[in-house]
């Protein structure tokens, strides 16, 4: 099946299901920390949490650059998909090195909506992005594994029915590469004893339902492994190429959003008898903003084109997220800028969405890393870490 690269009918159905949440939707949300489950709901029975399931499962069936679109346009809506989004990314792990019992018993129930994978358990406090130095063992006795340890920042936790978790099953020392003996789990958080698994929330400055979780002798079924025991780090890896482009076009339809609402503030605003945006020093940060967009859309839709074409590369994906968070802050810092006191009031929405759009320059992987990446990785200089 072909599709148009730009995917205008999924972009218009996802911007129509979006008009019925509008910025008081979201401000009540944000007041009551609480979960968009409406929106989400409205989501995963438009289909559109499905779309990199393939239809043999229930789901969409959908190339890459149209999970994109989904979310580009949930964000240019003034939406957040931050809610449901590792629905997307956590999937490549489970189609690429799942083993066939575990893709039928779940897939069609999370393409129905039926049970939800939102979950992705890989940071701990002590190692923050040094993944290979965490410390959450899973330990084999019988047909089951025993968890211990500690995991943060594991969004949607209590939103979840799944968790994506990644476990050292040799330890560090015992190992040739500090990447080998980490291994992948696919955990029913349903079927697990409350005693053994304590989620703790943690209030941030954006409404990401962020959780702490505690794993105390948590024992799971041997097939909740993923793929081959110890090489778990690489099915990580294979699927954060995707993680990168979704939430790079995340970015742009946030960058998307506050330019116009920029535009039409800076238009509408009359100071001193002249509309605000005819003076330059408020029209140039706007157009800059819009040209950095525009370069990092581009590499948005070069990064999902070659992902969809078999290429493991990561430098356009890495390049797409760095380029795509910092033209969204540019956007973000431009409309606060423009907007002046109103900025900060709540009823225009620019002070949530301006929380939101910081968070990218820090998650899923800090624009550091990326440079460092790009550094090492692209010019071949030694690395730094």
């Amino acid at each position: 099946m072909t599709y148009d690269l730009d995917h205008p009918e999924i972009r218009e159905a996802v911007a129509k299901l979006c008009e019925g949440f509008p910025g008081e939707y979201w401000r009540e949300c944000d007041r009551q920390t609480a979960y968009p489950t409406a929106f989400v709901q409205a989501l995963t029975e438009g289909g559109f949490l499905s779309a990199l399931i393939p239809e043999a499962y229930g789901g969409l069936g959908i190339p890459l650059s149209a999970a994109a679109a989904i979310l580009e346009e949930i964000h240019q809506a003034g939406c957040n998909a931050a809610a449901c989004h590792a629905q997307m990314y956590t999937m490549g792990t489970v189609l690429r090195h799942g083993s066939q019992e575990q893709k039928a018993a779940y897939l069609p129930k999370i393409a129905s909506g039926e049970l939800r994978l939102q979950a992705f358990g890989v940071t701990e406090p002590t190692s923050g992005t040094d993944t290979t130095s965490l410390r959450t063992t899973a330990r084999r006795s019988g047909d089951k594994y025993i968890i211990n340890g500690q995991k943060i920042w594991t969004s949607r936790a209590e939103h979840s029915d799944l968790l994506l978790l990644l476990a050292r099953t040799t330890s560090k020392d015992q190992v040739k590469k500090k990447t080998d003996g980490l291994s992948v789990f696919l955990v029913d958080m349903r079927m697990v004893p409350k005693r053994s698994l304590s989620i703790r929330p943690i209030k941030t400055m954006m409404n990401h339902s962020a959780t702490e979780l505690f794993f105390n002798d948590m024992e799971i079924p041997t097939s909740s492994l993923v793929g081959e025991e110890g090489k778990g780090f690489r099915y990580i890896l294979s699927g954060m190429n995707a993680e990168r482009i979704l939430i790079a076009a995340e970015c742009i339809g946030d960058a998307k959003w506050f330019i116009k609402k920029t535009c039409n503030y800076a238009n509408e605003r009359i100071i001193f008898n002249r509309p605000i945006g005819q003076n330059q020093g408020i029209q140039f940060p706007i157009a800059r903003a819009y040209s950095q967009m525009r370069a990092a859309e581009l590499m948005v839709r070069e990064g999902a084109r070659l992902y969809e074409a078999g290429s493991t590369s990561g430098e356009e994906a890495n390049l797409a997220k760095l380029l795509s968070a910092d033209a969204s802050w540019a956007a973000a810092e431009a409309c606060v800028q423009t907007h002046g006191g109103f900025g900060f009031a709540e009823e225009y929405d620019v002070e949530r969405k301006y929380r939101e759009a910081r968070l990218y320059q820090v998650a899923p992987i800090s624009t550091n890393l990326v440079l460092s990446y790009v550094a090492e990785h692209v010019l071949g200089m030694a690395r730094s870490y």
